[in-house]
């Protein structure tokens, strides 16, 4: 019988940040991986604090960025890579409607922080009203961030591949480990978690292309129109990602792939090769808030879930505020709190 401090279900941002905090506080844990990716392993790992669709920004967004910031700063002392990228993102202007009004709210209070007033017209692509760039923002190197953070966990023997039996759960032990707090970070495998099954978490599918540009761009930041197209280390380009809440799961959605297809032709004019589709469910909730807390009648249970398309950034700061609730008893915000959702 091995004893921990902590049990962490699930691989997926929620999972990977909250192990972080974990090793970062020499806390014992064993994570159950259960072997498949989940939509955090093939998202495109954007860092973006503004809804560029609505030019707003979100609930603490300036916060979210700093947390990530430092976060990926600690990782990076023992996994000895950085994962952070550094490299705006560019949007595209539809039209000089859209390109006035970028203007106007970079003089706003919200968004003076995050709007660069200077405009740049970029060549191999179609921008005849140019593009303006995103301050602070950046992206995640996605795949290695996983690949070798699994690796590391795999090696350290904190990693268990099976898949997790909630029905072996008695009291503090499961299987051959007792536990101190056992967290839930399942994505929408909440769905059959009897414990957590009642809570209300939305699929919203999102499917993105790796794609081989016959003109390859050799633009050092992120391209945004309708979606997000940034160039990979194989040399390929990755061009998505959709929002779907009428969820097929476990197939591709064809007009979701011509949807991506028609999206990329607007603004590149040249030719290119699909190499592979590829898609995942994100966690969503209805307030947009993620959900943290323990269960009613099993105080050792506890829940990290809802991260939505923000994964990376609810999935840093608020590993940061559940280990603070869990080790120091620091009350977790209202508008996270699970118990929102209980009567």
């Amino acid at each position: 019988m091995k004893s921990v401090d902590y049990i962490i279900v699930g691989d997926g941002y929620a999972g990977l940040f909250f192990a972080h905090q974990l090793i970062k506080n020499r806390r014992s844990f064993v994570l159950f991986s259960g072997g498949k990716k989940g939509a955090s392993q093939v998202s495109a790992g954007v860092v973006n604090p503004v809804v560029l669709k609505k030019f707003t920004t979100f609930w603490l967004a300036s916060e979210q960025i700093i947390v990530l910031s430092e976060i990926m700063s600690e990782i990076e002392l023992y996994l000895e890579k950085n994962y952070l990228i550094n490299e705006r993102i560019h949007r595209i202007f539809h039209d000089e409607n859209e390109k006035e009004l970028w203007l106007s709210k970079t003089e706003t209070e919200e968004l003076s922080p995050f709007l660069d007033p200077d405009f740049k017209s970029l060549d191999l692509i179609k921008n005849p009203f140019g593009t303006g760039s995103v301050k602070t923002s950046a992206r995640i190197d996605v795949e290695n961030l996983f690949t070798d953070f699994l690796f590391y966990l795999k090696s350290n023997a904190l990693m268990n591949e099976e898949e997790f039996v909630h029905s072996k759960i008695n009291g503090n032990q499961y299987g051959d480990f007792t536990f101190k707090k056992l967290v839930f970070c399942e994505g929408m495998g909440v769905r059959q978690n009897p414990f957590f099954s009642d809570i209300q978490v939305i699929p919203n599918k999102g499917h993105h292309l790796k794609v081989k540009l016959s003109k390859p761009m050799d633009y050092q930041f992120t391209l945004k129109k309708k979606h997000f197209l940034f160039p990979q280390k194989d040399g390929n380009y990755y061009y998505g990602g959709t929002y779907d809440p009428n969820e097929r799961e476990n197939e591709i959605d064809e007009w979701k792939r011509e949807e991506l297809i028609e999206g990329l032709q607007e603004f590149y004019p040249h030719d290119f090769e699909i190499v592979e589709i590829n898609y995942g469910s994100r966690p969503t909730v209805k307030d947009r808030r993620p959900i943290i807390g323990n269960h009613p009648e099993h105080q050792n249970l506890y829940i990290f879930n809802g991260l939505g398309a923000r994964g990376i950034l609810n999935g840093a700061y608020f590993s940061r505020e559940l280990f603070d609730h869990l080790e120091n008893g620091k009350p977790l915000m209202p508008e996270v709190d699970i118990k929102r959702f209980i009567k």
